[in-house]
Formats: structure tokens, sequence, C-alpha cells
């Protein structure tokens, strides 16, 4: 597998293999264990017995490239975080043994760059020593949330306050019992040029007026911490709580989707290479008209294309992930889009070759695959949908040769 070209990202590396094969893969079962215990909103106790085991082996907030000191973790590039990012894709709750968990990752980096002093002290503190989680509240259910600049939740300014009210949905993780804190993005001022209307706060989940609605499931799954729409009712929000400044709400989540976009994309290779794994252990043990499956041409044909477009996905995304080091995230947009596209797609084609190489059992809880398959689905939607990326893409495509160039022409 190729991999980052650091030093520190080469050790931490290792390291990390390592934790998996002794610690993370023999509790597998006892976290799915634990978890049907607690509930899908409940804690299960081996999760703290693994995080404490990897904090103290130095294996701790590995994301967050310009992490500052004082702050327990790895300060890691991108193209380091990238080859590590894909093994603890491999397991679903693997990023949380190492406080690497979206959405709390793309949030600590949002107030770690944009919330004041006292907002960091009191909830990034907490979110990077792994004792809060948090949620991500900008999908609303009444508009098309693809398009940032809907977004139609009301911050309107009282005093030393914002007060806020309508409603999100796909809040995720916003039902976890450790869940503490809500990073919301609100329109402040509907006079403002577009992308110069809404403003993003830092709102703790035990405001009052603020209540869960619906509790969307996943293809029938019901997420840790779920996905749930949340009500703001005239929740007051103390001006400290703003995040950057009012009207950089677009422009923050523009900078928090970036590497969000690439953390997924990352994950997500490492769950194709566990998927074709187990197709290829299913096709060496299960016969079929007298002989294996890993002997019909058909199944080798789809081992080898699973190989070739999982190491092709692999180095477009550790393309990005240099690029971000280097030129910024700004600069890497487009590669940042095009990954967002390719490799959800790229994935979701070996998880459903290994799905039908299990035959049943691939659709059932038995095996990892099925749920496999709905989080690669749904990553076609989730930080934006295919459709958006390939606009943006084509955009800039086009700018090459028209500087000029709309997307959207006369209506």
């Amino acid at each position: 597998m190729a991999d980052g070209s650091g030093e520190d990202g080469l050790r931490v590396l290792e390291a990390v293999r390592r934790f998996m094969d002794q610690h993370v893969y023999p509790n597998e079962d006892r976290f799915y264990a634990e978890l049907a215990e607690v509930g899908p909103y409940g804690h299960p106790p081996v999760l703290e017995e693994l995080k404490a085991k990897a904090a103290a082996e130095g294996l701790w907030n590995l994301f967050l490239p310009d992490l500052q000191p004082g702050h327990a973790g790895v300060r890691l590039s991108n193209a380091d975080y990238a080859p590590v990012s894909e093994e603890l894709g491999k397991v679903w709750f693997a990023s949380e043994v190492f406080n690497c968990q979206p959405p709390d990752s793309g949030n600590a980096e949002i107030l770690h760059h944009f919330a004041t002093p006292a907002v960091q002290e009191r909830w990034l503190e907490p979110l990077l020593s792994g004792s809060i989680r948090s949620a991500y509240s900008m999908s609303e259910p009444d508009v098309a949330s693809s398009d940032a600049t809907n977004i139609d939740l009301r911050a309107t300014r009282d005093g030393d306050h914002y007060v806020l009210d309508g409603r999100k949905w796909f809040s995720s993780g916003a039902k976890s019992e450790r869940c503490a804190l809500l990073l919301v993005m609100a329109r402040t001022d509907p006079d403002a040029p577009r992308h110069r209307q809404h403003s993003m706060f830092a709102v703790p989940l035990d405001t009052p007026g603020l209540e869960f609605g619906r509790l969307p499931t996943v293809f029938g799954y019901e997420e840790r911490g779920g996905h749930p729409e949340v009500i703001y009712r005239d929740v007051r929000v103390p001006v400290e709580n703003l995040l950057g400044e009012q009207g950089s709400g677009f422009a923050i989540a523009q900078a928090r989707l970036g590497p969000g976009r690439i953390h997924h994309c990352m994950r997500a290779i490492g769950v194709a290479e566990r998927a074709l794994g187990l197709m290829i252990t299913r096709s060496l043990s299960r016969s079929t008209f007298g002989t294996t499956l890993a002997h019909r041409g058909l199944i080798q044909d789809w081992v080898a294309e699973s190989r070739i477009k999982i190491d092709m996905a692999r180095q477009y995304v550790l393309h990005a992930a240099r690029l971000m080091d280097t030129v910024g995230n700004k600069a890497a947009a487009q590669e940042i889009a095009g990954i967002k596209v390719a490799i959800p797609e790229i994935c979701f084609e070996v998880v459903d070759r290994a799905v039908q190489v299990h035959g049943a059992a691939g659709v059932t809880q038995y095996t990892p695959l099925a749920y496999m398959y709905a989080k690669m689905r749904t990553l076609r939607l989730a930080d934006g949908p295919d459709e958006v990326h390939k606009m943006s893409i084509a955009r800039r495509e086009y700018r090459r040769v028209a500087p000029d160039f709309r997307i959207s022409g006369p209506v």
C-alpha cells in the first residue's frame, strides 16, 4: 500500500496497524454485543478501555495537521494521515478509539480555527480529550441543503445573544448520550450578498428551546447517536458563541467540508479493502458446480478489477492530500471534489461484488457487508451529492477556457 512520506506518518501508521491487530479486531464482537445492550445512543464500555490504551500509546488526535502545542496528539500532514485513516475505515468504531471520529474531527477543526478562546476552552478541550461528542447541524428538511445558501434556520441578534428558530435534520450523532454541543449553520442577514447571509454558532445541547423531532434511519439502520431532526424554538445563544464573524458561515462550512470530504474518502478505501478481503476468503471456502468460487473466471475478474480500482482510488486520494498540504485546501478544491465523486462509487462497487459472492449472507447482519453497502451508498450524498461536486468540477474546467463562464445559464 502506498503511504505518506513523513517519518512521523510511517511510525504512526505501523503503530496503528499493530494496535488494530492487537486490540481493535479482537474486540469487534465485544463492541457490538455491548452496543446491543446500551442501545444506539449509549456508549459501549469497551470503547473507553480502547481509547485509554490508544491515548497511552500516543495514538490520539491524528487528524489535525496544525494541532497546537499543549494538545495531546500527533501532528500529521494530510498525506500522512490518509493511510492511517484507511486503516481506521476497516472497522466502524476504530476512528473513535483514536479520537479521530466524524463529526467531532471536523467540528474540532472549526473550533480550533474560528472559536473565541473562551469557547475553545469550554468545548474544544473536551473534544480533544475525548470526553464529549458533538454534532454538525446544517442540513434542513424543508430546503435543498446541497445548496448551502438555501439554509434557512434564522438567527436574529438580540442584545448580547442571537435567537435561533427553525428545523434541522441529519444532525448525525446528536442523540448520543455523550453529545454536548451542536455546531449550527443559520441565516443571520437575508439581505446580505448570497454568500454572506449565513453564520455559524456553537450551541450547547442543553440550551432551552432545543428539542428533538423525527429520528430518520438510513436504509433501516439506526446509526450510533442517530441522525435526528433538531427543532430550535427561541434558542438563545451568547454572541461569544458566534464562530468567526457574522456572515462567514458559508466560508466556514466550505473550510470544514474540504478536510471532511477527504477523510470520508480515506476511510472508504479501508472499507473497500476489507470488503475485498472478505470476498477473497469467501470465494476460497465456497464451491458451486464442482469447483470453488475462487476458480471461477468471473470472480477472478471481480477480484482483479477491485484491486486495480482500489489502488487507483488510493493514489487519487493521496494526490489530493498532498495538494492540501502543499498548496492549501482552496487550491486543491478540484481534486477534493473529484475524489468525493470517484471514491464512494468505486468502493460501493467493490462492496456490492463482495455481497454477491456471499450470497444471502451478504445482506444479513452476520457479515459487515450490508452495513458497508448502506454506508457507501449514503456517502454519495454526505457532504454534498455527486451532482453538486460534478457541477463544481465542470465549472472550473470551463473557466480555464472562459473565465467568466457560469454554470447556471439565463432563466
